[in-house]
């Protein structure tokens, strides 16, 4: 493929609002089904390591129109909370009984950890279920946030919020295949160091996830 016929092919990162709309048709064009963890690491299982059954959550993928580019929003969990601390992450969690599917859970937990008012989102689509090695089926919810919007994080679970530049993440050139020894054997996993980020596991399998989605 040219150059040329590569930026054209690119045209939706010249934005966020553009890239929404793509990745909104690459979504309903998308095969529904499930991906994840066990993807790179098929003898293990999608449910490798967890301790009890598999619980639903969703995460919410906020697109976001900044002066230098489009950012998607993660969050670096603090330190004392009792699963992935420390870690980055999407705004989101389990899906709770009273939520209306995941894209409710996606906005109210966003709302939660950000301060993201759900009026300041506009929604894209679902992106395939994603399967955790640690017991989660998680559904990324990708969307469009209004700059006008303000975030404030909430001290309990996040220590920093912060942006990383869309064209970063969904450059392939950025997505690293890294492994760790668990339980004796190599574990897989995708890896984006972003400058003193280092954005891996979940979080990077799910950006991977959608660059495959919006890409084809």
């Amino acid at each position: 493929m040219s150059c040329a016929a590569d930026a054209q092919d690119r045209d939706y990162l010249g934005s966020a609002e553009a890239f929404t709309l793509h990745a909104k048709e690459r979504i309903d064009l998308a095969a529904r089904g499930e991906v994840g963890d066990h993807v790179l690491n098929p003898e293990m299982g999608p449910f490798a390591f967890a301790t009890r059954p598999p619980r639903d959550a969703a995460v919410l993928i906020a697109v976001i129109e900044r002066a230098k580019g489009a950012s998607i929003i993660l969050t670096q969990r603090t330190d004392h909370l009792p699963s992935h601390a420390g870690q980055i992450s999407l705004p989101g969690g389990k899906i709770e009984p009273h939520d209306d599917g995941p894209l409710a859970a996606a906005l109210r937990e966003a709302e939660e950890e950000i301060g993201l008012s759900p009026g300041f989102v506009r929604p894209a689509g679902i992106l395939p279920t994603y399967l955790t090695g640690s017991g989660y089926r998680v559904a990324p919810v990708v969307a469009l946030v209004d700059p006008a919007a303000r975030l404030t994080p909430d001290p309990g679970e996040v220590a920093e919020l912060f942006e990383v530049p869309l064209a970063f993440l969904m450059d392939e050139a950025n997505h690293q295949r890294q492994s760790r020894m668990l339980a004796g054997k190599p574990r897989y996993f995708y890896a984006m160091p972003y400058r003193e980020r280092y954005i891996w596991g979940v979080t990077a399998g799910i950006l991977r996830l959608l660059y495959e989605t919006v890409s084809r």
